[in-house]
Order: structure tokens, then sequence, then C-alpha cells
């Protein structure tokens, strides 16, 4: 490593500079690799895992549906669907108090804060979220109406992982009846 030297020479550093510079940029790239890992979901990252996910919600919730990641919708969100499970989308699916304080107090923690999830969708349905619209924009209108899909809101009709929360496109498969490809 050069620098000017005393007496207006330029010349090699000396060693101890040279190690302080090689350390404070292996400190700058550890630092850009940690803030980048930290956010998966604002990176383009289709993998939307809970830290911990939990039991109750996916008992609970993956009855009917899959249990959606919590970071697909805003903790507001969360917290209105939680509150009017009595008419859960058409349906009573009503919990215990004790657990939809536990469940409740889980999706606020893991909701989504990212930009795309701030504007809540309308009737806090995951389906009609801008971020899932553009998503699937390519997607025939006629494929949510097949009987293997049914609606947009069976994700794993297409996404093989999505029981996982990976919903990467090159893991996507077309659901029986589907005619052709996507588009």
């Amino acid at each position: 490593m050069y620098r000017w030297r005393k007496g207006g020479r330029f010349g090699l550093a000396h060693p101890s500079q040279v190690n302080l510079v090689n350390a404070l940029r292996s400190i700058f790239l550890f630092t850009l690799a940690f803030l980048w890992h930290l956010s998966p979901v604002e990176a383009g990252h289709k993998e939307f895992i809970a830290a911990s996910p939990l039991p109750q919600y996916t008992q609970e919730c993956a009855a009917c549906h899959i249990a959606y990641p919590p970071a697909f919708l805003s903790v507001d969100s969360w917290l209105r669907i939680m509150a009017g499970l009595s008419q859960h989308f058409g349906v009573d699916a009503s919990l215990e108090p004790d657990q939809i304080k536990l469940i409740g107090r889980w999706l606020a923690s893991e909701g989504g804060t990212y930009k795309k999830v701030q504007a809540s969708p309308p009737h806090d349905r995951i389906s009609r979220s801008n971020w899932f619209l553009r998503e699937h924009r390519r997607v025939d209108p006629d494929v949510w109406l097949l009987p293997s899909v049914k609606s947009p809101a069976q994700c794993n009709a297409c996404h093989t992982h999505a029981e996982r929360g990976r919903f990467n496109e090159r893991e996507l498969r077309p659901p029986p009846g589907m005619t052709g490809g996507f588009r």
C-alpha cells in the first residue's frame, strides 16, 4: 500500500497502517454482508419464514389454508384479522381468547414492516395486495377458477414449497388442469 511520506515523497506505507486499513476494510465488508443477510424480503428474496414459527398459528390457520407467512401483511392488518375471527372471510374461525392473544402477539412481532406491506390491502386480503397482484399479473384469471386451485388464496396449488415460506419462481409447478404455462 502506498501513501505520501514525510518530506513529500510517495512510498510504501508502514506495515501497521496497512494492517489497520485491511482490518477496517474487512469490518466494512462483513457489516455489509450482515446487513444484507438481515433483510431478505427487501432484497427481493422469496423466503418469508418467521424467525420462530408458532405451532398454534400453524395448527389453527393451516387447517383451512396455508399458514401464511406473517411478513405478507402489516401488523395492523393481522390485528384486524385476529379481532374479526368470527367473520373470517365468510367463515367463523373463532378461537379461545388465550389463543387469540398468543397468536395475535406473535403476528404483531413477526408481521411485515417493509415498504411492500405498509399499505393494507382491501379487506386485509393478501391476494388483493398490490405486491400480490403485481407478482401474479401474468397468471390467467381462469387459473384461479380451476378445481385444483379454487382461489388466489391457495398458494400451494402452484408454489411447491409455500408451506415452508418459499415462493421462488423456479419452484413453480402448473396446477392440474392448467393448459399451457404461465404467461
